[in-house]
C-alpha cells in the first residue's frame, strides 16, 4: 500500500505582515467526510505497516499481564471509621472502589464499579470520587468521549442507587460542605475552561445558585475541601497568578471571602491548620515558594508570617497536614523528597530514602488526628511501595510493595547522568539497564522527554518498560528545561522566549548518552507526549541525525496556528506559557521552533505519530497536518506512521487492557526500529 497523500488545499494566514501559506488547513474541519477518510487511510495505512508486528506486540501485552497481578487491592486508607480501597480483578478494564467499616477486615461494601458504568461505551472514565463527610453520599463524574468535560452523579452509599441528581458540564471538581447535602461544582465554558462556582442541595434543583464566574480567559476556578473538613476552597488561577476564597463548611450558604486578592505574579496556596493557614507562595521574590502562615480570622498577605523560607536550590511544592505534624513536598536536584516539621515548635526532619535517583511524594492521609505519614516511594528499578511512618517515634513500615511477578531487583541498575548544554548548563538524566551491560555504544536506548509547564517527570517505576530493560535496551528520561526538576528558574528558563532551550537541552541529553558509551545514534530511540510531542518536533528538525526513530504522541506541533486561534481550548490560558503569538516578538520565536512550520526537505528518522479525534487539548489535526507536510517534503524513506484514536481524547484508549495493548503497540514498534523484534 501506498502512503496516503492529503490533498493540498492552500489558505492564506497572515499574522504582523508575515504570509504562511498552510496547505492542509483543511484537516481542522472534522464534518468534512474528506478529513475522516484521511484519518482513516493513515490508520490502513498504518496498520498494513504494523501488521508484521502482531507477534511482537502480543507477546509484549502477555509480558504485561504476566508481570502485573491482576487481581489486586490497593492499601486501605483509614477516614471517618471506614477503610476504603480500590481494587482490580482479572479480566476486567476497570477499578471496583470499596470500603469496609470499623476494621479493614470486615466485610467488604462495593461503592462504586466501573466495569458497570463502561458496560457497552467505547470510552469510559472517572473523573470524580468525593465521598460527603457523613459517608453516606458519593458524587462521582464519568466521562464518556475521552474531552474534558464530565458529568456528576451522586450515589446513595446505604440504598446502593442513584439519586436523581445530575449535574452536566463540569470540569470534575466538586466538594460537600459539612451537611452532606450541599454539593458546589465547577462548569465549563466552550472552550471547556473551568470558569463558573455553583452550589445546589440534593433533591432541590431549582436551588441551584451560580455563585462565582471568572471572566478573564487566562484563569480556571477550581473547588475543594480542606482536610480538617472545616473550609471550602476556590482557588482561581492561571499559571502566573492566584487568588483563593473561603467559605466556612458548615455554612453552605454563606458567602466566599477572599483570602489576598490576585496580583499579577504572585501565585498561593492554602491549606487549614488549626486556628490558622498555611500558605506556600512565591511573594516577596521567594521564586521556589516559601512557607507562610496566617490566623484564620484574617488571612491576608499583610499578616502572612514566614514559617519556612526560601530556599535558591530547593522547590517547596506544597505542605500535607495533619494535627500534630507538617509535611513538605520539596524539589530539588531533580529527586522530589519529603520533609516534616512538628506544629508544636517547627523542628523539621528529612524522610530518608534509600535510593539518589527515586521518587518520594505525600500518599493518602484524609485522616486529620493522626501522627502517622503515608508516603509513596519509587524508583526506576524499585516497585512502587507504600509506607507509614509514625513521625513522633520514626517507626517506618512498608504497608505495600506493588507485586511484579517474577522480578528480580537485583538484575537491573539505576543512575544519574548529567549533560552539558550548549549555554554550559548541566542537564539530569535519570538512566535506568540491566546489570553488566557494557557501555561500548552498542545498547539500544529509549530516551523519553517532556519539559514544559514545570511538570517532572519523576524516576518512578514502570513494570512496562521491564521488557525493554530485559532486552537490553538502556531507558533513560531526560530532565530539559521547562520542566521542574531543578526547581522554579528551571522551568522559567524553559518557556516564553527560552522554549528552545527545552530542545537543546533534549539535544544534549542526547548526545551525552552517545559520548559516554550508553548507545549510538544508529540504536537510539526518542519518545514524548502532548507538549513531549512538541519536544520530539522540535528535536527531529534540529538535530534528525541523532535518534534512529522517534514516537510523538498526541504531540503539540502546530504552535503559531494554534495560539493565534482563541476559540480553541487552552490557547488564551496558555499565553503564560508559550506567549501570546499577536506580540510580533513573540510570534517570531514561536515561528521560529514550531515543529510545523520548520519542516524541511531533508531526511527525518522513522516517525509514530499519534492522536485522537476527540482530544480537547491537542487538537488531531496538529498530528495530523505535520504527518501530512512530511509526507511531501521529507527526503528519506524511513517509515511515517499517523495513528488516529477515532473514539477517544488526549489520553488514549481507556481501560488498563486497552492501555497495555496500546504501549505494547509502542514498543513493538520501538523494538523493530532498534532491530530486537527476536
Amino acid at each position: 500500500m501506498e502512503p496516503p497523500k492529503a490533498v493540498r488545499r492552500p489558505q492564506r494566514l497572515e499574522t504582523h505582515g508575515d504570509v504562511r501559506v498552510d496547505d492542509w488547513y483543511w484537516l481542522r474541519d472534522r464534518d468534512d467526510p474528506a478529513v475522516i477518510a484521511y484519518l482513516e487511510a493513515e490508520n490502513a495505512y498504518t496498520d498494513e505497516q504494523l501488521a508484521h508486528l502482531e507477534g511482537l506486540r502480543e507477546a509484549l501485552f502477555q509480558e504485561f499481564k504476566a508481570r502485573i497481578v491482576e487481581t489486586d487491592e490497593s492499601p486501605p486508607v483509614f477516614w471517618g471509621g471506614h477503610w476504603y480501597s480500590t481494587r482490580t480483578v482479572e479480566g476486567l478494564e476497570y477499578a471496583i472502589h470499596v470500603r469496609r467499616s470499623g476494621t479493614a477486615d470486615a466485610p467488604e461494601q462495593v461503592l462504586l464499579d466501573e466495569n458497570e458504568l463502561a458496560a457497552g461505551k467505547e470510552f469510559f472514565e472517572l473523573r470524580a470520587f468525593e465521598v460527603a463527610p457523613d459517608h453516606r453520599l458519593l458524587a462521582y463524574g464519568v466521562n464518556y468521549d475521552g474531552s474534558d468535560a464530565c458529568d456528576v452523579l451522586f450515589r446513595d452509599l446505604e440504598r446502593k442507587r442513584d439519586l436523581d441528581d445530575v449535574v452536566a458540564g463540569t470540569h470534575g471538581d466538586v466538594a460537600w460542605a459539612s451537611d452532606s447535602r450541599t454539593v458546589f461544582y465547577t462548569t465549563v465554558d466552550a472552550a471547556l475552561r473551568p470558569h463558573q462556582l455553583w452550589r445546589v442541595r440534593l433533591g432541590e434543583p431549582e436551588s441551584a445558585e451560580l455563585l462565582y464566574e471568572e471572566r478573564d480567559e487566562r484563569f480556571r476556578v477550581g473547588i475543594d475541601r480542606t482536610k480538617s473538613g472545616r473550609f471550602l476552597m476556590m482557588t482561581i488561577r492561571s499559571s502566573t497568578t492566584t487568588e483563593v476564597h473561603i467559605l466556612e463548611a458548615d455554612d453552605p450558604t454563606g458567602t466566599f471571602r477572599v483570602m489576598e486578592p490576585r496580583e499579577d505574579g504572585v501565585r498561593y496556596s492554602a491549606a487549614h491548620h488549626e486556628d490558622r493557614f498555611l500558605i506556600t507562595t512565591n511573594a516577596d521574590g521567594a521564586v521556589n515558594h516559601k512557607l507562610c502562615e496566617a490566623p484564620v480570622d484574617d488571612p491576608r498577605r499583610a499578616r502572612w508570617t514566614e514559617l519556612v523560607p526560601h530556599r535558591e536550590d530547593v522547590r517547596l511544592l506544597g505542605v500535607g497536614v495533619s494535627k500534630n505534624w507538617i509535611a513538605l513536598a520539596e524539589r530539588g536536584n531533580a529527586a522530589l523528597r519529603l520533609r516534616a516539621m512538628r506544629a508544636a515548635d517547627g523542628e523539621i526532619h528529612d524522610v530518608d530514602v534509600p535510593e539518589e535517583v527515586s521518587t518520594a511524594s505525600i500518599g493518602d492521609n484524609p485522616e486529620y488526628d493522626s501522627d502517622v505519614l503515608r508516603f509513596e516511594y519509587s524508583s526506576l528499578i524499585t516497585p512502587d511501595s507504600v509506607f507509614d511512618i509514625d513521625l513522633e517515634t520514626g517507626d517506618r513500615t512498608l504497608v505495600k510493595q506493588e507485586p511484579i511477578r517474577g522480578y528480580d531487583r537485583s538484575r537491573y541498575r539505576t543512575e544519574r547522568g548529567w549533560a552539558t548544554a550548549d549555554d554550559g548548563t548541566r542537564v539530569p538524566i535519570s538512566i535506568a539497564y540491566r546489570a553488566g551491560i557494557e557501555r561500548d555504544g552498542s545498547n539500544p536506548c529509549l530516551l523519553y522527554g517532556y519539559g514544559s509547564y514545570e511538570i517532572s517527570i519523576d524516576p518512578s517505576f514502570s513494570p512496562y518498560a521491564v521488557s525493554l530493560l530485559d532486552r537490553g535496551v538502556v531507558f533513560a528520561i531526560a530532565h530539559p528545561r521547562g520542566g521542574g526538576e531543578m526547581g522554579r528558574r528551571w522551568y522559567e528558563d524553559g518557556k516564553f522566549l527560552n522554549k528552545r532551550n527545552t530542545f537543546t537541552d533534549f539535544v544534549a541529553c542526547g548526545d551525552h548518552m552517545v559520548k559516554e558509551g550508553w548507545t549510538s545514534p544508529e540504536r537510539m530511540v526518542a519518545m514524548g507526549g502532548s507538549a513531549g510531542g512538541l519536544l520530539m518536533g522540535g528535536v527531529v528538525n534540529m538535530r534528525p541525525d541523532l535518534f534512529t526513530a522517534v514516537v510523538a504522541q498526541v504531540p503539540f506541533v502546530d504552535v503559531v496556528t494554534t495560539m493565534l486561534d482563541e476559540t480553541i481550548p487552552l490557547t488564551v490560558p496558555e499565553f503564560e506559557e508559550w506567549g501570546n503569538p499577536k506580540d510580533p516578538e513573540y510570534y517570531a520565536y514561536m515561528k521560529s521552533y514550531s515543529p510545523y512550520d520548520n519542516v524541511e526537505a531533508k531526511d527525518y528518522p522513522a516517525l509514530l505519530v499519534t492522536t485522537g479525534i476527540n482530544d480537547t487539548r491537542v487538537a488531531y489535526w496538529e498530528p495530523a497536518k505535520w504527518v501530512a507536510k512530511l509526507r511531501v517534503t521529507k527526503t528519506d524513506d524511513n517509515p511515517l506512521l499517523l495513528k488516529t484514536e477515532l473514539g477517544a481524547g488526549h489520553g488514549g484508549p481507556s481501560g488498563r487492557y486497552g492501555d497495555w495493548k496500546e504501549r505494547a503497540l509502542y514498543y513493538a514498534w520501538v523494538l523493530d526500529r532498534l532491530g530486537l523484534t527476536a
